[in-house]
């Protein structure tokens, strides 16, 4: 049966694919470290005491017809309050726009600003931002990010495709790599956005900016940077994306919130709401209740925060020892998120049963047969299948997981030739 050319070019996600393998694997008995997805394992990281029982009260009270299209007024009021304590930012309720996670958010930025066509600039390793141009019909302009610079764009890499785009995204802490903006590079790439806009045409489709902050509270001695903070002029033109699934563990409650221009931010509620896109009401109401209460927060974030740090440092640690060993690997020190960028530069070697490794996909499955590890590889986001750099998420795995599996990889990578 004929279906639409989008549906028939359209990619799964790779990260997926991945993960459904090693379900497969551990279907038939085998133990895998898995570090490939973006989650937690709720057992290990269980979200606030206070938020479960404010959902299960919101639920024991009723609390279950259509929330409002825009989100429930009590939640966008918190979240302007809270925006307001956090991060300094002045944006009021109908500048606000909840819904079911940030999948939404993003995808409905893209439709509210890209016309078939438009040219949408992002870095490239980054999450999904190909298959939001690819669903929008966007011309996609990949910027190459390097490992010297954390995988994070500079102005100098932007810089030559700014002209006549219509949207430049961005993401810190990174999605894949847990990697930041300082607050130069940031406000260097913000005053080429700015310079742009003051170039356009009358009638002309402004420069926008998307910023994926999900991560933002989740971030080690180092401190996360924005657009409007560094440069109010942009506030007209940036959208945030960000919400709780990330900073209080709770990926499943599927709350996010965008905030930016009254007006974008208006027909993106429109697009949301013919998705049916909404968070559920009782999940609303009750992180309205749990975002007014500072002290459970802050009490949570120091925990979470700590125990995801350490899950970071003893894997960037164990690949720095492999490293000293002679072994060609190498990781890239935790700044934030949950995910450590690690590298394990092994094409063209051979495995004990004589296969050649030649790609990072080969490198990845070796790992899964050998060592019992799981990670993602760049080229999942973006990056040709070269390219010898991992993601490595530790939300799903103990500490102890952790350190068990340094010894399985030394001796997998012992074994190639």
């Amino acid at each position: 049966m004929s279906t639409s050319q989008l549906a028939q070019t359209l990619k799964g996600s790779e990260i997926i694919k991945i993960g459904a393998e090693i379900n497969e694997l551990k279907r038939q008995g085998q133990q895998i470290a898995n570090l490939t997805i973006g989650d937690f394992d709720s057992n290990i990281y269980p979200i606030p005491d206070e938020l479960k029982q404010g959902i299960i009260d919101a639920y024991q009270h009723n609390q279950t017809n259509y929330p409002p299209a825009e989100g429930v007024a009590a939640l966008r009021q918190e979240v302007s309050a809270f925006l307001k304590k956090h991060f300094g930012l002045d944006y009021n309720a109908n500048q606000i726009l909840i819904s079911s996670g940030s999948r939404p958010l993003i995808y409905s930025t893209f439709l509210a600003l890209i016309d078939k066509g438009d040219k949408v600039v992002y870095p490239v390793p980054s999450w999904n931002n190909n298959h939001y141009c690819h669903l929008t019909s966007a011309e996609e302009v990949q910027i190459i990010t390097r490992a010297e610079h954390d995988f994070m764009p500079t102005a100098d890499d932007i810089r030559p495709h700014l002209k006549g785009a219509t949207l430049l995204a961005l993401c810190s802490p990174l999605n894949p790599t847990g990697t930041m903006f300082d607050k130069k590079d940031l406000e260097e790439i913000c005053d080429l956005v700015i310079e742009e806009n003051k170039n356009r045409l009358p009638g002309e489709k402004p420069l926008y900016m998307m910023y994926d902050q999900i991560y933002s509270m989740l971030t080690f001695n180092k401190e996360h940077v924005d657009p409007v903070t560094l440069r109010p002029e942009l506030k007209d033109y940036v959208i945030y994306i960000d919400g709780i699934s990330k900073c209080l563990a709770a990926t499943g409650v599927r709350v996010g919130w965008g905030f930016g221009p009254e007006k974008i931010i208006g027909q993106m509620r429109s697009i949301v709401g013919h998705m049916g896109a909404w968070a559920p009401k009782p999940e609303q109401v009750a992180t309205a209740e749990f975002l007014k209460t500072e002290q459970p927060l802050n009490n949570y974030l120091a925990k979470f925060k700590s125990e995801i740090q350490t899950s970071l440092t003893t894997l960037y640690d164990g690949f720095q020892q492999l490293k000293a060993e002679g072994f060609s690997v190498d990781a890239i020190e935790p700044m934030g998120a949950i995910y450590l960028t690690v590298k394990v530069d092994y094409i063209g070697r051979t495995t004990p049963t004589g296969e050649i490794l030649n790609s990072s996909a080969d490198i990845n499955f070796y790992l899964i047969k050998e060592a019992k590890v799981a990670l993602v590889p760049f080229s999942a986001f973006g990056t040709d299948d070269s390219i010898t750099w991992f993601r490595a998420s530790v939300g799903t795995c103990t500490h102890e997981e952790i350190r068990q599996m340094i010894p399985r990889i030394k001796d997998a990578l012992a074994k190639l030739k």
